[in-house]
């Protein structure tokens, strides 16, 4: 079962499904869709932000939310942020997101990604999905199969492969001209980076920060995450990155961490991720 909602002039009123989330007050969208696939337990959410330059591109995000509410409140945010990434890139591309409610460890399968690949079909090209938090290129090569839609599949299905280095790539490089604004060069060496998730590209950033010569500082929820890096780099270990001595504080969990409360505890004079 589908529900499409289009944008509409009243969409930041408080009466009707859009007064639910007081994102839609400051960032309305062309388009919200939600669907269920009762079989398979799909319950996901696609938001269109704009088109105007072009379909809607964005990764679908697999985590198990609290409630659909807390759904819609990422979907929307994340969304938004997509369509100025894409303006910005100067691609011929619009702003979308997906959220997929669930546990990936325990919910994901190929009957219900196939379902998923269905879903976005039927969108009719108006929203391009990719991988997230909870999905990853294998996940996509599935979707793939039932939509034309779909990008970065493995390269063995034709794809472009794992996004993630290349994100990490593109926050080191955007943090190195910031430090040339901030210090006056371009290196990280001997600046204290504050890393906080250690997910896909959280990972991936600390290796080439590393490699730079800064001193990392880490947190996740993840306790398997940060052993991970633990063993592999020397780091070290935080309950709070925001609330730390970091000179570049970098954000790569799920977003939404600095808020005006949170920004009062930071001494970071740069902020990239």
């Amino acid at each position: 079962m589908t529900t499409s909602i289009a944008a509409h002039p009243d969409a930041g009123s408080a009466s009707g499904v859009f007064g639910r989330s007081r994102r839609l007050t400051d960032r309305p969208h062309e388009q919200v869709v939600f669907h269920q696939d009762a079989e398979t337990g799909l319950r996901a959410i696609v938001a269109i932000h704009s088109t105007a330059l072009g379909p809607a591109l964005g990764g679908t995000r697999f985590y198990p939310y609290a409630d659909e509410a807390t759904a819609l409140e990422d979907v929307l945010r994340l969304s938004w942020g997509m369509t100025y990434k894409a303006a910005v890139s100067g691609v011929d591309l619009g702003g979308g997101k997906a959220v997929i409610i669930g546990d990936p460890k325990t919910d994901k399968n190929d009957e219900l990604l196939a379902a998923y690949g269905r879903f976005v079909e039927s969108l009719g090209g108006r929203y391009i999905t990719a991988a997230d938090v909870g999905t990853r290129a294998e996940d996509l090569d599935v979707v793939g199969r039932h939509t034309a839609h779909a990008v970065g599949r493995t390269v063995a299905a034709g794809g472009s492969g794992d996004s993630s280095p290349l994100t990490a790539l593109g926050v080191f490089q955007a943090m190195r001209a910031g430090a040339r604004t901030v210090w006056g060069e371009t290196t990280l060496a001997g600046r204290t980076v504050g890393v906080e998730g250690l997910g896909k590209v959280g990972y991936e950033l600390v290796k080439l920060l590393v490699a730079d010569g800064a001193e990392v500082i880490v947190s996740d929820v993840n306790p398997a995450a940060v052993a991970r890096v633990l063993d592999e780099f020397p780091a070290q270990v935080a309950d709070s990155v925001v609330a730390s001595s970091a000179e570049v504080y970098a954000p790569c969990a799920l977003g939404g961490t600095l808020t005006p409360s949170t920004a009062s505890l930071l001494d970071a004079r740069l902020v990239c991720g």
